[in-house]
């Protein structure tokens, strides 16, 4: 049965309470569907502020399905869960082809980053079409190969106003890609844990070196999945201070909340 982010069942509190990987925060969140320039049907959930403008738009890309990515990846389900209430921002998640997850499976099979190509457009597309906002592509894993390939040239250059990576192994993103992205201009920020089972910071700051323009983050502790909401709730930051005008604040974003909460 495919999961209905609707049946959360929100909760009044009496006093604020922390915010824990569990907590769900108030958000008007639907199952969506959008089809592919070579047809496939991708499944998706969309979250949005549920009161008060839209600050920015999230086009998540997923970590490798065939290594347990998939839309529900952890840091993605948290941005989900708590950065539409606190802050404004809208979430797009989505399964790329062939990727299965509580949501449910989207057509196809898994493409090696190639025809994964017409997701990334599909999902830009949609938020276009919804007319979601600054909108911006965050990539995590795999997910920064298909943002560092697809998302500099168009039609997705022109629809997105940069990207935020998390974890770049820079495996099938090569030189190439990283020099259409100084080319294009659009910002780049590009978080890299101390401990990446990939890509280290000094490595990826030699290798981003191609992007003038790129920000790159070496964050102490942290490895290639971000385990500990330690980590999740520093990505968090990091992405609200690159993509919105207010940003996460001195202190970050909230790490209490005051109102209904759900539990996931």
């Amino acid at each position: 049965m495919t999961f209905d982010p609707a049946s959360f069942v929100f909760t009044p509190q009496e006093a604020p309470s922390e915010i824990r990987a569990s907590t769900v925060l108030p958000a008007l969140r639907e199952n969506v569907e959008f089809t592919t320039e070579d047809g496939k049907v991708l499944v998706g959930e969309l979250a949005l502020p549920a009161s008060g403008e839209i600050t920015a738009t999230l086009i998540t890309l997923h970590p490798l399905p065939t290594h347990g990515g998939f839309m529900d990846s952890h840091v993605y389900r948290k941005a989900s869960y708590r950065l539409p209430a606190l802050a404004g921002v809208a979430v797009l998640r989505f399964n790329t082809r062939g990727t299965a997850s509580p949501r449910g499976t989207s057509d196809g099979q898994f493409e090696e980053g190639l025809g994964e190509r017409y997701d990334v457009e599909a999902a830009v597309r949609f938020a276009v079409e919804r007319g979601l906002p600054n909108r911006w592509l965050v990539g995590w894993s795999f997910g920064t190969e298909l943002a560092l390939m697809y998302g500099a040239v168009d039609p997705v250059a022109a629809q997105v106003e940069g990207a935020v990576l998390l974890s770049p192994p820079l495996h099938r993103a090569t030189d190439v890609h990283l020099k259409e992205w100084a080319a294009s201009g659009k910002p780049l920020t590009v978080l890299v844990p101390e401990h990446d089972d990939y890509l280290q910071p000094a490595e990826a700051a030699q290798r981003f070196s191609l992007v003038p323009q790129a920000r790159l983050v070496g964050v102490d502790g942290a490895k290639h999945l971000w385990v500990g909401e330690k980590y999740a709730a520093r990505i968090l930051d990091e992405i609200v201070d690159d993509v919105t005008p207010a940003g996460a604040g001195a202190a970050g974003l909230p790490r209490e909340w005051a109102g209904s909460v759900a539990s996931a």
